[in-house]
């Protein structure tokens, strides 16, 4: 069975980073997009299986997009996470009516990131090695 396909969108390249290293190290298939833009085309044309977008990007933010992949019959449905800065509040109306499938703050946990990923997703996630004892 072929790994799941993510799509990891932000335009601060160490957050994609971190994510995408996270997501590989756990059997995903990673995507990456440094604006919304380029996401949305991305999504589009590679359809994956689910997407996380940070909100505040220049040109198309993390609700926008996701408004536009709802619009798509071909992404309509894709599970999407949005991360936003510390502190900054979205009205429940505009996750609502956005179909955003959860909303985390930055500073993430990227094991919190994957845990919420992989229940959207609806596959096992990883077993983390055993710790060393000293």
């Amino acid at each position: 069975m072929p790994a799941a396909r993510v799509l990891v969108v932000d335009d601060e390249v160490q957050y994609v980073d971190v994510v995408a290293f996270k997501f590989r190290n756990a059997g995903l298939d990673v995507l990456t997009a440094r604006d919304g833009l380029e996401a949305l085309q991305l999504a589009l044309r590679e359809r994956p299986a689910a997407i996380v977008s940070d909100y505040q990007m220049p040109d198309l933010n993390g609700m926008e997009l996701c408004r536009q992949l709802r619009a798509d019959p071909r992404t309509a449905s894709v599970p999407f996470i949005l991360l936003t800065a510390y502190g900054l509040e979205i009205e429940d109306a505009g996750l609502s009516e956005s179909g955003i499938s959860a909303v985390m703050s930055k500073p993430f946990s990227p094991r919190e990131l994957l845990a919420r990923m992989t229940e959207l997703l609806n596959v096992p996630q990883p077993v983390a090695p055993p710790t060393e004892r000293v």
